[in-house]
């Protein structure tokens, strides 16, 4: 398999802090959008930016890639995890989400397969794991964490796992939240053949478009000048589906805009949709645009304000 750059694929330094990495990958993401994007290779690329920003948000995932790439690994270059190397939850060790004995992961199509075989020797599995090992519980349960698309999390569902070569259906129920647990009643793997539960610590997995605040989703909005400073109307993506927004005139970068209800269902209400706007400037294509410039920068004194 190939050694991956998780920096380079963000087009980020190593030295990138949290807020400049989630920022690329929102700008990325948004432009990789297979929903959306016309580019070539979108999808592909969408995968590789959304692996690169499941490892690098995760602080000890980070870490313990940050020791292997300091051994001088190269983008592209023939890998083999180091047997020497320990502290990741892949490398075919028994018990992890990898595919040892009684190794869990997620069925294609829910975020496992969407993961290359570099991640996996590393980590083990995908998201399913969030990169820990499967373990024993007292009384013989078995722990895992299971991530789950946000869309499953808001209208409810079911997820494939595979577990000891079997394959299970996991019900899971809108609005649930990180942290809370499902239990399969004997599904896990008890002492001496034995079976306990199996208990599935529930986790969010990232999104391309959305992020969580509590039951809140928060959404950028990218808009044109002329869009933010004449109002303009926009159908907007929702976790139940497009809906209209109006921007109102002289909007501005950072101007946040309220869906009602339109988050994450609980009690005793919903949470919203919160739509950060982000005003950039289109390139200019032709003479024609590039005088439209021009002539605004003479209406407007040519600067933006300091």
């Amino acid at each position: 398999m190939e050694f991956k750059d998780y920096y380079e694929a963000l087009g980020v330094e190593a030295g990138a802090g949290e807020a400049e990495i989630k920022t690329a990958y929102r700008r990325l993401a948004r432009k990789y959008h297979p929903d959306v994007s016309k580019e070539k290779g979108a999808e592909e690329r969408f995968k590789a930016i959304n692996e690169a920003y499941e490892v690098l948000r995760d602080k000890d995932k980070r870490a313990q890639y940050d020791q292997l790439k300091a051994r001088g690994y190269r983008p592209g270059e023939e890998f083999r995890p180091p047997p020497d190397f320990g502290g990741f939850g892949g490398f075919g060790q028994q018990g992890g989400f990898g595919g040892g004995q009684g190794g869990f992961h997620q069925q294609p199509g829910f975020g496992g397969g969407d993961f290359s075989d570099f991640f996996e020797s590393l980590f083990g599995g995908g998201r399913a794991g969030g990169g820990a090992r499967a373990r024993q519980a007292p009384m013989g349960d078995t722990r895992a964490k299971l991530a789950v698309p946000l869309e499953i999390a808001y209208a409810g569902g079911t997820q494939s796992i595979s577990i000891d070569g079997r394959t299970l259906e996991v019900k899971i129920p809108a609005g649930i939240r990180p942290g809370q647990v499902i239990r399969l009643a004997a599904q896990g793997q008890g002492p001496a053949g034995q079976r306990g539960d199996l208990l599935l610590e529930i986790d969010y997995r990232p999104h391309g478009e959305f992020e969580v605040d509590g039951r809140n989703i928060l959404y950028t909005l990218a808009l044109a000048p002329w869009e933010a400073a004449l109002g303009t109307k926009v159908s907007v993506p929702t976790l139940g589906g497009r809906v209209d927004l109006r921007v109102p005139p002289e909007s501005d970068t950072g101007r946040k805009l309220r869906l009602r209800g339109r988050g994450l269902p609980g009690k005793p209400e919903a949470g919203d949709q919160i739509v950060e706007l982000e005003v950039y400037a289109p390139k200019p294509q032709t003479d024609e645009q590039r005088e439209h410039y021009a002539r605004m920068a003479e209406l407007f004194e040519g600067r933006a304000p300091r």
